[in-house]
């Protein structure tokens, strides 16, 4: 008990001499850069990126089934018309 409280002292203590020090600046500096640079980039996030793969999966799903059904109607086609295949 006796530990944890004098880590949570440590913690806390470092935690403040971070957060006056010149590292905290620096740190939301390079987080601003970042942030220009990543906007410049034209990136997407997780979450659109996840649901824009959804999207693909399903119009993939569906171009399989319509590809299929062309292909019997395309027999059914050739087997009441069978010299249209000549």
């Amino acid at each position: 008990m006796l530990k944890e409280k004098i880590f949570d002292e440590i913690a806390s203590k470092i935690s403040e001499a971070i957060a006056n020090s010149p590292a905290k600046d620096v740190e939301k500096n390079v987080r601003a850069m970042m942030a220009s640079a990543f906007t410049k980039m034209d990136l997407v996030t997780r979450e659109e990126f996840e649901i824009q793969q959804d999207v693909l999966a399903r119009s993939r799903e569906k171009l399989t089934e319509l590809e299929a059904r062309v292909i019997a109607l395309e027999a059914r086609l050739h087997a009441n018309n069978p010299q249209d295949g000549l």
